[in-house]
């Protein structure tokens, strides 16, 4: 198997095909307006993935490692952008057992956000710590 400079490059248009890819190097791939729904990526290093202009509805992501990640611009265009359609609404997104401590949520909508059963020890809502605000409504 090549790798590094010497990689074998393989162009793939216009065309359609399943690709069974095992043990294999496919760093540096390049993957433009194609279909790719119901694939499956099991033990796979995704390290410096980059998704852009993507639908990625009903996506389920298990047992991977996010550190860093950079989630930005998710859900429907926005008033004014060629996509914009005002009938369309975001499905609501689910986060279940995840290690979100010393994450930050920055100027996302968060209307109708439902947390359950969540340690929310030192968690602020702008500067305004969740514990002080629970036990205020508690009393």
């Amino acid at each position: 198997m090549e790798t590094g400079n010497n990689a074998e490059k393989i162009s793939i248009k216009e065309t359609t095909k399943v690709i069974d890819a095992k043990y294999s190097h496919l760093d540096g791939s390049t993957f433009v307006m194609l279909k790719m729904s119901n694939a499956s990526f099991n033990d796979v290093d995704l390290s410096h993935l980059k998704i852009v202009n993507a639908n990625l509805s009903d996506l389920e992501i298990e047992g991977a490692q996010l550190g860093g990640a950079y989630i930005h611009n998710i859900g429907v265009p926005p008033k004014g952008h060629p996509a914009y359609d005002e009938k369309v609404k975001q499905r609501p997104l689910r986060f279940e057992d995840c290690e979100l401590s010393g994450s930050t949520i920055i100027d996302c909508n968060l209307s109708g956000v439902v947390i359950n059963d969540c340690n929310t020890m030192g968690m602020t809502i702008n500067g305004i710590l969740v514990d002080d605000l629970l036990k205020k409504y508690q009393q």
